[in-house]
C-alpha cells in the first residue's frame, strides 16, 4: 500500500509540531504524518518511493558547518530510505558560494539539482532563458503537491518568483517568523533606566535626554566616566545606528537597499529625501553630544560584543537585529536588554519596516543535466511536507525535538507543540539543519515552548509588542524583483557606486565632516552624476514588467 504526503484528520488533530524558525536560525517541529517506504514505486504526486529502482541525484550545496557528515547523517539515511534516491553531494563553503555557483554554471560541469544558494532574480532570468535552469511550471502543475499548498497560503510568493516570461525558474524558502519579518530593532540596557529612575523613551527627543543621562550620571556606578551611551557596528547592517533612527524621519528599509514607493507610486530612495536630511541632523546631534561611539562606523560584531560583554556594564543603547550579533547569549547580560518601540519623531511619523515578502527566493533549481527532471522536482517538492522538513530541519522525535509537557504554552500564549532539543549552531549530525528549503510559518513558530527569560520568547514578544504595532504597510514595500540581463548587468555597475557613496556620506554627515547646510546640495548632485535616476528607473521598468502585467 503506497504512502502519500497527505496528512489524515487523526494526524492534524494530534498536537504534533512543525519546523520553524526563531529568528537565530532556530527551527523547531510541526504536525505530521509518518510517512514510510513502500516496496514499489509510484508516479502519484505525493507518493513514495519515487523510483522502484535506486537513482542517484547530483545535488550542489552550501555546507552546514553545523552537520557532521552528510553521508552518515540520520536525515540523509530517513529520506534515502523514502525516495529511493541516493544524494551525490557536490558542497560550496560559505565563503565561496557565489564563486563555486558561478564556476558550475559557467563551466557545464552542472549537478542535477542546485539549494541553498538563493540564486538571484538575474542569474534566473539569464541561464533560465538560455536553458540552462529548467523551468519548473509544468512540473508543478503535474507534481507540485507541497508547492501548490504553498502557493495557496502565500499568493504573493508565486509572483515573486514568478518571471516576467511566466517561468519559474526556482522555489524559494519561506519564512514567517514574526520576528524576522520586523528585523531593524533597537535595545536599551533597562537596569540603568533604573538605576536613573528613567521612563522608556518614547520620543526622539526622549531618546536624547536618555543618552544625556546615561553619559552624565554614572548608571553603571562604578565612579568612572566610562558610559558609552550608545553604540553600534557595521559588519552587520541591523547594527547601523541609523537602523531604528531614521525611521523617525522617513521609511528606512535596510533590506530592500533603501528604496521605497513615492507617493507617486514609483519607486524612489529615502536616502535623497527631506526626511532622510532631517534624521542625518539628529544623528549628528547625538554624535556632537559625545552621545554615540566613534567606534560605531567602523567595528564588526566581535567588537561590538566585547564593548558591551567587558566588565563593567558600560553600552547603554544598541541597534541590532537579535541579541546574538551584540552580545554573548551563553552569558547573562544579554537578558537585561530590553526592546525600544519605534521612536516618535518631530512630525510624529512612528513605524517599524516590515517585510511582507519575506521568501528567499532561488534556493531549490533543476539544471539541463537533470536527466529525470521529474524525480529531481519530486524530490525537492516533498522537503516542503511539514513531516519531512522537520527533520531535515529540527531531526527526529526526541533526539532533535520533542513534545512538551502538558500545559506548557506556546510563544503566544496558546499551547506549545514542541520544544527544541538540540540548539542551533550546535554540530550535530541528525538533521540537514537548513542545507535545503523549508518553510516556517507564523502559527507554526508560536508552537515554540521556551522559558520566560530566553532568547526566543523575548524576541517573539519584542516583536508582537512593541514593533508590530507600527509596522510599514505592504504598499510602502518594493517587493522582490526580476531583471533581465542587460537590467541586472547595469544595475550591478551602478548600484556599488552609489550605495557606497551613500553610505560615506551618510558617516560623514553624522560626525561633522561634512554639513548638511554646505554639502546636501553638492551630495544630491554627485547621486545625480553617479545616474541615480537611470538606477532607478530599471527597477520601474523591471517593477512593472513582473507586476503590471
Amino acid at each position: 500500500m503506497k504512502k502519500t504526503l497527505a496528512l489524515s484528520l487523526a494526524a492534524a488533530l494530534a498536537v504534533m509540531v512543525t519546523a520553524c524558525s526563531d529568528g537565530n536560525g532556530n527551527t523547531g517541529p510541526s504536525p505530521v504524518n509518518n510517512t514510510g517506504t513502500n516496496s514499489e514505486a509510484s508516479d502519484a504526486a505525493g507518493s513514495f518511493p519515487l523510483s522502484k529502482e535506486k537513482k542517484t541525484l547530483k545535488v550542489l550545496a552550501i555546507q552546514s558547518p553545523y552537520v557532521q557528515d552528510y553521508e552518515t547523517n540520520d536525515f540523509t539515511k530517513y529520506y534515502e530510505e523514502l525516495t529511493n534516491v541516493h544524494v551525490d553531494w557536490k558542497f560550496a563553503p560559505p565563503q565561496e558560494a557565489q564563486e563555486k555557483l558561478n564556476l558550475a554554471l559557467t563551466s557545464g560541469d552542472l549537478p542535477d539539482v542546485i539549494v541553498g544558494f538563493g540564486v538571484s532574480s538575474a542569474q534566473q532570468m539569464v541561464y533560465g532563458q538560455q536553458g540552462i535552469f529548467l523551468p519548473l511550471n509544468d512540473l508543478i502543475d503535474k507534481y507540485g503537491v507541497e508547492t501548490k499548498q504553498l502557493f495557496e497560503k502565500y499568493p504573493e510568493v508565486k509572483q515573486a518568483i514568478t518571471a516576467p516570461d511566466g517561468s519559474i525558474y526556482a522555489l524559494s524558502g519561506i519564512d514567517r517568523n514574526p520576528h524576522t519579518l520586523a528585523p531593524q530593532k533597537m535595545w536599551i540596557y533597562e537596569p540603568w533606566l533604573k538605576k536613573l529612575n528613567l521612563s522608556m523613551p518614547t520620543t526622539t527627543e526622549e531618546f536624547e535626554a536618555v543618552l544625556k543621562a546615561f553619559k552624565t550620571m554614572d548608571p553603571n556606578g562604578n565612579g568612572k566616566k566610562d558610559e558609552i551611551p550608545m553604540s553600534g557596528g557595521i559588519q552587520d547592517n541591523m547594527t547601523n545606528i541609523d537602523s531604528l533612527l531614521m525611521n523617525s524621519f522617513v521609511l528606512h528599509k535596510l533590506t530592500s537597499n533603501e528604496l521605497l514607493f513615492d507617493g507617486d507610486g514609483k519607486i524612489g530612495a529615502d536616502f535623497t529625501t527631506d526626511g532622510y536630511k532631517e534624521g542625518l541632523d539628529y544623528l549628528r546631534k547625538l554624535y556632537a553630544e559625545g552621545l554615540i561611539d566613534n567606534e560605531s562606523f567602523t567595528q564588526n560584531n566581535s567588537q561590538l560584543k566585547a564593548q558591551v560583554e567587558n566588565g563593567d556594564p558600560t553600552v547603554g543603547v544598541v541597534a541590532s537585529s537579535s541579541f546574538a550579533q551584540f552580545t554573548d547569549v551563553s552569558k547573562d547580560r544579554w537578558k537585561d536588554f530590553v526592546a525600544v518601540p519605534p521612536l516618535k519623531g518631530p512630525s510624529g511619523l512612528q513605524q517599524t519596516p516590515y517585510l511582507y515578502y519575506s521568501n528567499t527566493g532561488g534556493n531549490f533549481l533543476i539544471t539541463s543535466s537533470a536527466k529525470e527532471p521529474e524525480l529531481a522536482f519530486r524530490w525537492g517538492d516533498a522537503l516542503f511536507n511539514s513531516d519531512i522538513s522537520l527533520r531535515a530541519n529540527i531531526g527526529t522525535e526526541n533526539v532533535g525535538w520533542k513534545k512538551p509537557d502538558e500545559g506548557a504554552a506556546g510563544l503566544n500564549g496558546g499551547p506549545a507543540t514542541w520544544v527544541r532539543l538540540i540548539g542551533f549552531g550546535t554540530l550535530q549530525n541528525n538533521s540537514w539543519m537548513q542545507t535545503t528549503p523549508y518553510h516556517f510559518s507564523k502559527e507554526m513558530f508560536e508552537g515554540l515552548a521556551a522559558d520566560a527569560v530566553s532568547v526566543p520568547r523575548k524576541l517573539y514578544e519584542a516583536t508582537v509588542n512593541s514593533y508590530e504595532p507600527y509596522k510599514s504597510t505592504k504598499e510602502q514595500e518594493v517587493p522582490p524583483i526580476f531583471f533581465n540581463e542587460a537590467q541586472a548587468a547595469e544595475l550591478t555597475m551602478l548600484q556599488k557606486t552609489i550605495m557606497d557613496y551613500v553610505q560615506e556620506s551618510k558617516t560623514r554627515f553624522i560626525i561633522g565632516n561634512l554639513s548638511l547646510d554646505k554639502d546636501w546640495d553638492n551630495y544630491l548632485s554627485t547621486l545625480n552624476g553617479m545616474n541615480l535616476k537611470r538606477y532607478l528607473e530599471i527597477y520601474n521598468e523591471a517593477y512593472n514588467a513582473q507586476y503590471k502585467k
